[in-house]
């Protein structure tokens, strides 16, 4: 079985700039998983910030509730064509100690000053726990990523 999500970006651009932010964010593949083993599945992923405004605005990146579940703790992957569903979550660190989220109900965003001509890369840490008994197939969920200056 494979899990992977799907992000859409939204941009938002501030009432009074003038400057142009250009957002890639590619899929975040868990990969194949193995719902009988204990150690969960991980992966990372980059979004990768760039614009053209000097001085430089400060970007804040906040990634949206799942799709399927509707919410942050956990986030919902759904198996294609079935109702079963994986739990995951995405982090801001490697240690997976905060959600990244929008801000509220505990989750987090990252901000940064992001320099004219210079890409500003974050990683995305994703963790799925290990022991969810699934029937095989793709699982899937979409998130949204929105990006503030």
């Amino acid at each position: 079985m494979r899990a992977s999500l799907a992000a859409a970006c939204f941009v938002l651009f501030a009432a009074s700039a003038h400057a142009a932010c250009n957002v890639s964010v590619g899929p975040l593949s868990f990969g194949p998983y193995d719902p009988l083993s204990p150690a969960g599945a991980t992966t990372s992923g980059v979004i990768s910030v760039s614009c053209n405004q000097t001085p430089p605005p400060v970007v804040t990146i906040q990634i949206g509730p799942s799709a399927v579940s509707g919410g942050f703790f956990p986030r919902r992957m759904q198996r294609a064509g079935g109702s079963e569903t994986l739990d995951y979550n995405l982090y801001v660190d490697a240690g997976l100690g905060a959600v990244w989220g929008d801000g509220t109900a505990g989750t987090a965003t990252q901000s940064s000053r992001v320099t004219q001509n210079k890409a500003w890369n974050v990683t995305i840490y994703g963790s799925m726990p290990g022991l969810q008994d699934v029937p095989p197939g793709d699982y899937t969920d979409s998130i949204g990523i929105t990006i503030n200056f």
